[in-house]
């Protein structure tokens, strides 16, 4: 592939926690946007300090992401504040983020080309653990 060709190196951050056909979606479009995909997950001791709690350990996350054939790299993401530090570390030219988080990151477009991506309808980990709870 010539320089000219390439798309460039897109990364996205999230918990990933019961993983679903909406993530997956998610995923896809992102990859598409790009040639390389890096996924920053969220650690358990980071989830803990927003006050979420993952059902699933984040290795068995990490382990589930990996195998997916679009997802190039998982990296943690352990603070709110690594994500100019790994948008310069990897290069990445392109911030992806589902629309629910819009306007939020917008302080990325100086380090690179910020998307937000429609989310897919009528289904979030949240939704899902409600109906596991109910």
């Amino acid at each position: 592939m010539k320089i000219e060709d390439r798309k460039g190196i897109v990364i996205t951050y999230g918990t990933f926690d019961l993983l679903h056909y909406g993530h997956l979606e998610l995923l896809r479009r992102a990859s598409l946007l790009g040639d390389t995909l890096i996924v920053a997950l969220s650690t358990d001791e980071f989830n803990s300090l927003k006050g979420k709690e993952s059902k699933i350990p984040y290795n068995k996350r990490k382990e589930l992401l990996e195998s997916i054939r679009f997802v190039d790299q998982v990296i943690p993401e352990s603070n709110w504040d690594q994500k100019v530090s790994d948008i310069q570390s990897f290069g990445v030219d392109l911030f992806v983020m589902g629309d629910d988080w819009e306007g939020e990151f917008d302080f990325l477009k100086n380090h690179c080309q910020v998307v937000y991506l429609p989310r897919t309808i009528d289904i979030s980990t949240t939704k899902l653990k409600k109906s596991f709870n109910s």
